[in-house]
């Protein structure tokens, strides 16, 4: 990386610097390679080391670079696509290349706002399956899917009340339900305690949460509060209203 004159520049000098850094990252590095220390960067830059921190805070908010701790500051691999359903009428991860870990299921009241979509009374116990969703080896979600105990009617009360394999029954049973339909919303968050540690993330970061409500049997089947790591997802809407996951200059339509 070459130095680059900053003082004559209109716009904020981190923001020039940070396309600056942004190009280097293109032409100079490899994925995964370290950054020099940020002493060095901004002697070579002749910027201040608080400048320096703000340019790098915003390219890693644009999932360019990532901060692992022990290890430094590195290049992030491209955003990944991936898509957050198949079709209206299909379940999330129900196929043989199911991308959803069952890490662990739980019984307990779910929160106020989840069980007024599933239209439960707030204190009535509903199964919480915690799952994450794995793209080329990287966790890139973390979901709880809370489920009412009268969408898995059938479920053995023989088997472990807990744990992953309780988790895959509990899963495997509500995709026995015929689906009519299910609606969605994505709004802009900051991961929770238990996401971070999931998703590799620092308590706070920025996330993306997918809000979904499954539709079976004229009322709420389960809803789907899933958790994305903003840096390495990128969500947009088509012209159909339909969800597509951009992945460089590709695009997959996600219904």
């Amino acid at each position: 990386m070459g130095t680059t004159q900053l003082e004559s520049v209109q716009e904020p000098k981190y923001w020039h610097l940070k396309t600056v850094l942004s190009e280097a990252l293109d032409s100079d590095f490899a994925v995964g390679e370290i950054l020099p220390n940020e002493r060095e960067l901004a002697a070579r830059f002749g910027v201040a080391r608080a400048t320096l921190r703000q340019a790098l805070e915003q390219l890693e908010l644009e999932g360019r670079l990532q901060r692992r701790r022990g290890v430094g500051t590195t290049v992030a691999p491209p955003r990944v696509g991936v898509a957050v359903s198949t079709a209206q009428h299909d379940w999330t991860g129900g196929g043989a290349g199911e991308a959803w870990q069952s890490a662990d299921c739980r019984t307990a009241a779910a929160p106020a706002a989840v069980a007024g979509m599933l239209d439960v009374a707030g204190d009535e116990p509903v199964h919480i399956v915690r799952r994450i969703r794995l793209t080329h080896g990287q966790a890139v979600a973390a979901e709880l899917l809370y489920v009412p105990a009268a969408s898995v009617p059938d479920l053995s009360a023989i088997e472990t009340p807990s744990g992953p394999a309780r988790a895959r029954s509990v899963v495997r049973e509500l995709h026995r339900l015929g689906l009519d339909g299910q609606d969605r919303s994505v709004e802009l968050g900051s991961a929770r305690a238990d996401d971070a540690k999931e998703l590799d993330r620092l308590p706070g970061a920025p996330v993306l949460v997918v809000t979904t409500r499954y539709l079976a049997a004229g009322g709420t089947a389960a809803v789907s509060v899933a958790t994305y790591r903003a840096d390495t997802c990128r969500l947009t809407f088509g012209d159909s209203g339909d969800l597509e996951i951009s992945h460089d200059d590709r695009t997959q339509q996600a219904s």
